[in-house]
C-alpha cells in the first residue's frame, strides 16, 4: 500500500462531497480528506467528539490533546466545536450526519459493509461502525482494493461479520470507483492504468457497466 495510492481515493472521495455537507470520517484512509478538500466547505465531524476538522497541522504546531477518532493530530476550523463523546453518537444515531466515508475490510457486490472484526482475530471493539452504516445518510467506502494477503476485498458475499444491513452508495479504491444501485454494483469509473479486464480478475464480486463508465486505456 503506496501512500501515492491512499492520496489517490483519499482526492477521489473528496469530489463527492458536498458542500455544507455534515462529514464523518471514519479511521484509516478517510483521515486524509480533509486536506485535498481544497476550498470546498464540509463540516467534518469525528466521533470523539469535534464539528469542524480542518486539515492536518504542520509539525510545528501539533497538539497530541486535539486528535480525530484516529488518534492523529488534526485542527479545527472557524466556528468548530467540541464536545462529549456521547453527543456525538447522539448525531450520527439521531440521522444527522449526511455522509459516512469509511474504510472496510470487505464489501460485498450489493454493497453490505464489513469493517469491524476478522474472525479468528482478537479485536478492542465495534467503536462507531455499526453506528455510523446505521445512521448515516449515505455511505462512501474508502479502501484498498485487495487485502495485505492479496486477496479481492470486494466480493460475492462477506466472510467476515457484517457492520449492518445497511448498504454502501459507493466504493473508491485505488484502481476504480464503484456505485451501488439496487443492490447491484456498477463501475463509474477508472483511476488506475488498468484495463476493465484486468479489473475483473482482481475483483472477486460481478460488477456492470454504466453507459458513462470514465474506462481509461493503457
Amino acid at each position: 500500500m503506496s501512500q501515492y495510492e491512499r492520496i489517490t481515493i483519499a482526492k477521489r472521495v473528496a469530489q463527492e462531497l458536498n458542500e455544507d455537507e455534515i462529514v464523518n470520517l471514519g479511521v484509516g484512509i478517510p483521515t486524509l480528506i480533509p486536506d485535498y478538500l481544497g476550498d470546498k466547505k464540509v463540516y467534518l465531524q469525528s466521533e470523539n467528539g469535534l464539528l469542524g476538522m480542518g486539515p492536518t497541522p504542520p509539525d510545528t504546531n501539533i497538539d497530541m490533546d486535539l486528535i480525530s477518532a484516529s488518534k492523529k493530530p488534526v485542527s479545527m476550523d472557524i466556528g468548530s466545536s467540541l464536545f462529549d463523546s456521547s453527543d456525538s453518537f447522539l448525531m450520527i444515531r439521531g440521522g444527522h450526519i449526511d455522509t459516512a466515508v469509511l474504510g472496510a475490510l470487505q464489501v460485498d457486490q450489493t454493497g453490505e459493509v464489513a469493517n469491524w472484526a476478522v474472525p479468528g482475530e482478537t479485536i478492542l471493539g465495534v467503536g462507531g461502525a455499526m453506528d455510523l452504516v446505521a445512521g448515516a445518510k449515505r455511505m462512501i467506502i474508502a479502501s484498498m482494493h485487495l487485502s495485505k494477503g492479496g486477496s479481492s476485498k470486494i466480493v460475492k458475499k462477506l466472510s467476515f461479520p457484517s457492520s449492518g444491513v445497511r448498504k454502501a452508495d459507493m466504493i473508491v479504491t485505488e484502481h476504480a470507483v464503484f456505485k451501488f444501485i439496487e443492490e447491484k454494483m456498477y463501475l463509474v469509473e477508472i483511476l488506475s492504468e488498468i484495463s476493465v479486464e484486468e479489473l475483473r480478475e482482481i475483483t472477486d464480486a460481478q460488477f456492470y457497466l454504466l453507459e458513462k463508465t470514465e474506462v481509461q486505456t493503457n
